[in-house]
């Protein structure tokens, strides 16, 4: 029983970071004046760690 709770405890977390994430893609695309929205592991340093010091224009 446990397992299944633990299960669906992850289930709910994965849907909701997808919620999260939808709404985050809706929020930019209705205001442009604040830029592209900047994603995890894409594009640009937005959450790459070290391995793209060397590629970000803004470093600091």
């Amino acid at each position: 029983m446990k397992y299944l709770i633990a299960v669906l405890i992850m289930l709910a977390l994965v849907f909701a970071w997808v919620v999260v994430q939808r709404i985050a893609r809706d929020y930019a695309a209705r205001h442009p004046e604040f830029g592209p929205l900047r994603e995890d592991g894409k594009e640009g340093c937005g959450g790459c760690g070290n391995h793209c010091a060397g590629h970000c224009n803004n470093e600091h």
